[in-house]
């Protein structure tokens, strides 16, 4: 078969029901082992080299350190589950010819600072939370600083579905530029 019979031979990438059952059974994360397991189960090829270097390019999010339970166990790395969706929209459009190298530079690929923003945001109000209701366990007033995490939780929320649209916006351009050519 030659080079470019075998180009056109586009490989199945992970639909929109895989990417949410994923993302749904690892809200926690998954391993670099699994990420790579969920496309080769799936017949696509991607390697932990590949892996490691979408996260050395900053095209992936570095992975946070979990401690393991047990004695001299250690920890592991884990990667947001949201992690297969960038892999899979990167793999996308290496599809419509597009390098590494221009996925990095054009589509300014955000998506894994902006699930690192979502983590932190949540961890973040989740301790006003617990802050909230230790104020409140020694009788304070604690009603009015409640109501107004509620408040801060739907502006971040509100913040990060700009900023994704923003990224989304950004793709979608760049993808028109692209086949304008």
């Amino acid at each position: 078969m030659d080079y470019k019979r075998n180009k056109q031979l586009k490989p199945r990438l992970l639909t929109e029901e895989e990417l949410v059952a994923l993302e749904q059974q690892n809200p926690d994360g998954l391993s670099s082992a699994a990420i790579v397991d969920a496309f080769a189960s799936r017949n696509i090829k991607f390697s932990e080299a590949t892996f490691r270097k979408y996260v050395q390019l900053g095209l992936l999010p570095r992975s946070r350190r979990v401690g393991t339970k047990g004695k001299h166990k250690g920890s592991r790395g884990v990667y947001p589950a949201g992690t297969v969706r960038q892999i899979n929209e990167i793999k996308r459009l290496m599809t419509l010819d597009f390098t590494i190298e221009e996925i990095r530079q054009q589509f300014a690929f955000v998506g894994g600072e902006l699930e690192e923003l979502r983590r932190l945001l949540e961890r973040l109000l989740g301790k006003l939370e617990e802050s909230a209701a230790a104020e409140a366990d020694r009788g304070l007033a604690a009603e009015g600083i409640r109501r107004r995490i509620d408040e801060v939780r739907g502006a971040a929320e509100h913040l990060m579905q700009q900023l994704e649209e923003t990224a989304k916006r950004i793709r979608e351009q760049a993808r028109i530029a692209r086949d304008a050519v």
